[in-house]
């Protein structure tokens, strides 16, 4: 079939993006204890395969992978989990659609061999079964909590207080006692529940996630006198948190990222404001001076 260099060049990135993905998959693959996950990862490695071959009926050449982009995918998915990585990878797919369909015109078949393929991938990604994320209702409930809870805190200590080294002992048991309380929750919780998830696992998350979310809050109170600057950052901080988390399970799980990202920064923020005036309500009648 005769066809023209513009449309080959395409046909050549295809190539480049099948065969990456196939790498990608196969080593994943590798690295997983769950044999049905891994099944499924080899079974997406030979489909990414065989459609390589598939485009290179039409180029008639051979394509080497994109090393760096199979690495960053790779390590993506060690470190923030395989569904975040796979989900993540195929996103970055979406833009190509509309080249798959301009192709059609030159090779019909290109448009439903594309459809074909990824409604393959989608059903196979679907039945992917990670662990980390079953828990993520567990650390969805140690982050909101500790971001809810210990910024309201420290918006109240600050204004109250005015002395850093207080603010962050006070803030420090609070945060810790509220998270062995939080993951003994958890823990009975779950243990009620019907549920696969395991309770103690569920405890841990969720101390987890309170513990980090605890950490990092505290630490501008460690670093820097000014506890004015440090509420500033330590809020920042909480909304950073709050954006990353959201965009990890709005990747992994498919859901969407803005709503869930407002109404939790919209929770903490409030919660901070009212305990700040709390704290000076509390520092003026009082007449408390530390």
């Amino acid at each position: 079939m005769s066809i023209t260099e513009t449309v080959r060049k395409k046909i050549l990135a295809f190539q480049q993006n099948e065969i990456t993905e196939h790498h990608i998959y196969k080593r994943l693959a590798k690295t997983i204890k769950d044999p049905e996950n891994a099944r499924i990862l080899e079974k997406i490695a030979d489909d990414e395969l065989r459609h390589y071959r598939g485009w290179k009926e039409y180029s008639g050449q051979e394509v080497s992978p994109d090393w760096v982009s199979m690495w960053f995918y790779y390590l993506i998915s060690r470190i923030f989990g395989f569904t975040f990585g796979i989900k993540l990878m195929e996103r970055g797919e979406e833009a190509a659609q509309a080249n798959y369909e301009a192709l059609s015109a030159d090779i019909p078949e290109a448009a439903t061999f594309m459809q074909e393929e990824n409604e393959h991938e989608e059903q196979l990604i679907a039945m992917l079964d990670e662990e980390r994320l079953q828990y993520a209702g567990s650390v969805v409930l140690g982050l909101n909590d500790a971001l809810v809870e210990l910024t309201g805190a420290l918006a109240g200590l600050t204004l109250a207080l005015q002395n850093v080294k207080l603010i962050a002992l006070t803030g420090l048991i609070t945060g810790i006692a509220a998270s062995l309380s939080m993951a003994a929750s958890e823990y009975l919780a779950t243990r009620s529940e019907e549920t696969e998830k395991h309770p103690v696992r569920a405890a841990i998350y969720t101390g987890i996630a309170y513990i980090f979310t605890v950490t990092v809050l505290i630490l501008p109170y460690l670093l820097f006198e000014n506890y004015y600057l440090d509420l500033a950052l330590a809020l920042t901080s909480g909304v950073i948190i709050i954006a990353i988390f959201n965009y990890y399970i709005s990747v992994a799980k498919d859901e969407p990222f803005r709503a869930r990202f407002m109404e939790m920064t919209g929770l903490s923020l409030s919660v901070a404001a009212f305990s700040f005036i709390i704290g000076y309500f509390i520092r003026s009648f009082l007449g408390i001076d530390v």
